[in-house]
């Protein structure tokens, strides 16, 4: 909320003893008090100029897909062209999305009907009938293929059967779609036959698994998601082909995901062996690898009327509620464990979870975490793909994810607050703002910089635009009554009444589960806006507003007439603190809290103890690197590199770890390997993707694998444009990894791999990039640690403080931080130090201030190393 015409200012005075000069810095400031309020209510004309650019997105996006990139799976929108699988570089698990099956075209099919478009609807699916194969030799993903494809079919065919009922249009219409989806669903089955009843995470679409030709079946593990993300589609095709086999092994697969849930915590792991049901990866949360496992066991009831699947989620719920659930963060936990979190950072998909809570029921957290991701989105622009339990980015990729607006479109439903439309609002804009190309939508590398990435995944066109424009449209304006049906994950439209109109399985016997105790009113019911919010429709805006600046951005200043103080902080009183973090200087608040106000001229003082030590910022990667030591390199091509979390401490090796590299086969490392005879005794190079890095290092070093350097597979991703990251364990133990492990992204990697196809032989050192052969070392850098606590101003004035002090002096007036000395001599005590980063950078997307030449433009509170080449 902007308050006009008020400024504030801080002065911060550097005071220490004899043996230091006083010292202060004048620095124009990076923060935004004050944000305009935003108009929360919208007009019908505004909603319908909203709603009109939505379809000029959506025919933007879909009408590049058909002109340049049909019947291909999928648009690259940076080339223009179609994205085929094999006739482009590999990228890993991302690739078994694509069948050759028109992957876009199948996915779109019922956001045309939503849209309105139904003559470019009806000549899809002539299209679909005509032209789309589903007997390809190649691999793919039995999740993504069942979301995407089946779900697809299944959702054009209950569309195309609706308007040939209405006699206007498709009278030609013969259940064709009904058809392919029954073949598919025939293809997908081969890959349930395990001992368990849990399927195979790909299946080869023309030889199933286990045939000598499938090149599949290896695989031991799935996700808990993939395993149990089957059930609406599969049930809805043994609905409606008659055929019980596709429910039944969707349903057996759910049933093992319950008896194998942490019985202690009624949580469930992310991988699970598919042979002998025992969890690989036990780390629980709602995010990715579990998300849709979740959603189904609530969207299984409500289509099929099966209380075991209610009664199976709201036990889930309760241990989610109980241990997973900070309002407004939802953190990853160990299964066996859940009260200690297992990682500080939350990924994107998580973002779809408010909108499963409203189906519950239960809005009060559904609001608090959808308005935190909406300050997220403020800061970042988009969702990253993860960022930390600070709101920093953790991985900076940006998809064009669709659970944020779905969760968005869920919030409006259940409240009708027009606060979700300007949420929506911002969406749209951001999109046409941000990743609108010439040929499409694209999706960003990283969030930090902007850069795009050729690829338009198909779930952007199945789900944003549905979601988007039905927050904008009201229902009498629908080809359809949407209330009649439910959304599968990827956003397909499955008719409620399948469970009335439809007979189950007879065979589907699945044990039930005792009735919790804990139950409350929308256990068996849906939310009812009369009874969560009585005669208080601003409800929902009194819970958002105590998340409102959870990322340190807008908030304004109110002076408390408790406290006589109130620093403009946000609700955990943390925004100065990381402020000053920025600049390097680390702040710890102390228990005792006191204030003193001179009231004629509205100054407040802080004290600040300030106790400096050799601590480096907790955050910081420390760049390691390849180099190429063998002829003809012999040192001269280094190429950065991301460390590891685990593995073998490459700072405690003098001189690194030097070796021959050989390139894994198989190139993912996430089964046994082939050429462990060529590896034994060398660095391995493996490829990113389809299983984690833990993983990986576990099968290479079995291998005998003495290093392992993995290369990323997104195309285009260099160590210029995309800050560096640790690379993670897999939640459990990694005390059995011993070897070291370094990342290099695509275009570094592409320098290494064509030197070893060039030459054969190439050794390289992995080391961290402080000690590459002819590298000057430069000396440790320190942090400050800085206890804080406001103090009386006389207590400062009568020379209380003791050692060295920072005093912060507050005003209405204006903001900055006085300089009492010349900077010329700051400049030049901090030049006869280490190699310190520039004052004036623009880390912060607001800051100002000017750089000049005759400026003093550097500041060594706590440098960082490069990260970059």
């Amino acid at each position: 909320m902007k308050r006009k015409g008020n400024t504030r200012c801080w002065h911060l005075v550097h005071t220490s003893g004899p043996e230091m000069l006083l010292r202060t810095l004048l620095i124009t400031s990076l923060l935004g008090w004050a944000t305009c309020q935003e108009s929360q209510s919208m007009t019908p004309e505004e909603k319908t100029v909203i709603r009109d650019q939505i379809v000029e997105m959506f025919d933007h996006a879909f009408g590049s897909y058909m002109k340049y990139a049909y019947p291909a799976d999928e648009l690259m929108p940076l080339s223009c062209r179609g994205r085929v699988r094999g006739q482009e570089p590999n990228r890993g698990d991302i690739d078994y999305s694509l069948g050759k099956f028109s992957l876009t075209l199948i996915d779109t099919l019922d956001t045309l009907v939503v849209l309105n478009k139904l003559d470019e609807f009806e000549d899809a699916v002539k299209k679909t009938v005509t032209d789309v194969r589903l007997d390809n030799d190649v691999v793919v993903s039995v999740f993504e293929t069942n979301i995407r494809v089946l779900g697809g079919l299944l959702g054009a065919h209950v569309m195309a059967d609706l308007l040939r009922q209405r006699g206007e249009r498709m009278l030609w219409y013969r259940d064709e779609l009904l058809h392919m989806a029954t073949e598919l669903g025939h293809r997908l089955l081969p890959a349930f036959n395990t001992t368990s009843g849990l399927p195979y995470p790909k299946v080869n679409l023309r030889y199933g698994v286990l045939n000598p030709l499938s090149r599949t079946g290896t695989e031991s593990d799935t996700c808990t998601a993939c395993a149990g993300t089957m059930i609406l589609e599969f049930a809805a095709l043994s609905r409606l082909s008659g055929n019980s086999v596709f429910e039944e092994h969707a349903r057996k697969a759910l049933d093992v995901l319950w008896q194998r849930r942490q019985r202690g915590s009624d949580l469930v792991g992310t991988v699970i062996n598919i042979h002998n049901e025992e969890w690989v990866r036990r780390e629980s949360g709602v995010g990715a690898g579990i998300d849709s496992y979740y959603e189904y066991l609530m969207k299984a009831y409500i289509l099929l009327g099966d209380d075991v699947y209610l009664q199976r989620f709201n036990i889930h719920y309760s241990a989610i509620m109980k241990y997973i659930s900070q309002p407004p963060l939802l953190l990853n936990v160990h299964m066996h464990n859940p009260t200690v979190s297992v990682r500080s950072w939350m990924d994107s998909l998580l973002a779809f979870f408010p909108g499963l809570q409203v189906l519950r029921g239960d809005l009060k957290p559904a609001i608090e975490t959808h308005e935190m991701l909406y300050q997220v989105t403020k800061q970042h622009k988009f969702l990253p793909e993860a960022f930390t339990t600070e709101f920093r980015v953790h991985w900076g990729q940006h998809l064009l994810r669709p659970e944020f607006a779905e969760s968005t479109y869920y919030l409006y439903k259940a409240t009708g607050d027009p606060y979700y439309l300007r949420v929506g609002q911002s969406i749209v804009e951001k999109l046409n703002a941000y990743a609108r190309v010439p040929c499409g939508f694209a999706a960003v590398q990283d969030v930090r910089t902007g850069r795009h990435e050729d690829r338009m995944d198909s779930f952007f066109l199945a789900e944003m635009f549905k979601y988007l424009y039905l927050l904008f449209t009201d229902k009498s304006q629908l080809p359809i009554d949407i209330d009649d049906y439910i959304f599968t994950t990827e956003a397909h439209l499955l008719p409620v009444s399948l469970s009335i109109t439809q007979p189950p399985c007879r065979s589907n016997n699945t044990e039930p589960v005792p009735v919790s105790k804990e139950e409350d009113m929308f256990t068996h019911s849906c939310p009812s806006m009369e009874t969560l919010f009585p005669n208080n429709p601003s409800f929902a805006k009194t819970i958002r507003d105590s998340y409102k600046y959870l990322t340190g951005v807008g908030r304004a200043f109110h002076p408390s007439p408790v406290r006589e103080i109130e620093l403009p902080l946000h609700d955990n009183g943390m925004e100065p603190v990381e402020f000053l973090k920025s600049m390097g200087i680390s702040l710890t608040p102390l228990n005792e809290v006191f204030a003193g106000q001179t009231e004629h001229k509205a100054v407040y003082r802080v004290k600040l103890v300030a106790e400096v030590s050799h601590t480096m910022e907790e955050e910081e990667v420390l760049p390691h690197v390849v180099q190429l030591i063998s002829p003809p390199f012999l040192g001269r091509t280094v190429l950065t590199a991301g460390p590891a979390k685990f593995g073998m401490d490459l700072t405690k090796q003098e001189h690194g770890v030097k070796g021959s590299i050989v390139r894994a086969s198989p190139y993912t490392a996430c089964e046994p390997i082939d050429s462990a005879v060529a590896l034994k005794g060398h660095i391995a190079l493996a490829l990113r993707g389809d299983c984690m890095f833990a993983v990986k290092a576990r099968w290479l070093q079995e291998a005998g694998a003495i290093g392992v350097i993995f290369i990323d597979h997104r195309e285009g991703s260099n160590s210029v444009d995309t800050p560096l990251f640790q690379m993670v364990g897999d939640g459990d133990s990694t005390e059995d990894i011993t070897v070291p492990l370094v990342f290099l992204f695509s275009h570094e990697g592409a320098v290494l791999t064509e030197a070893l196809e060039e030459h054969h032989n190439v050794d390289v050192l992995l080391l961290p990039k402080e000690r590459q052969l002819g590298h000057d070392k430069t000396k440790k850098t320190l942090g400050m640690n800085i206890k804080l606590r406001l103090a009386d101003e006389e207590e400062l004035e009568d020379g209380a403080a003791r050692g060295p002090t920072l005093e912060f002096v507050l005003e209405k007036e204006e903001m900055f931080l006085q300089e009492e000395e010349e900077e010329e001599e700051l400049c030049q005590q901090q030049q006869q130090h280490q190699p310190a980063q520039q004052l004036c950078s623009t880390a912060a997307e607001d800051r100002t201030d000017p750089c000049s030449a005759d400026s003093c433009q550097t500041t060594n509170f706590n440098s960082k190393p490069d990260a970059n080449p």
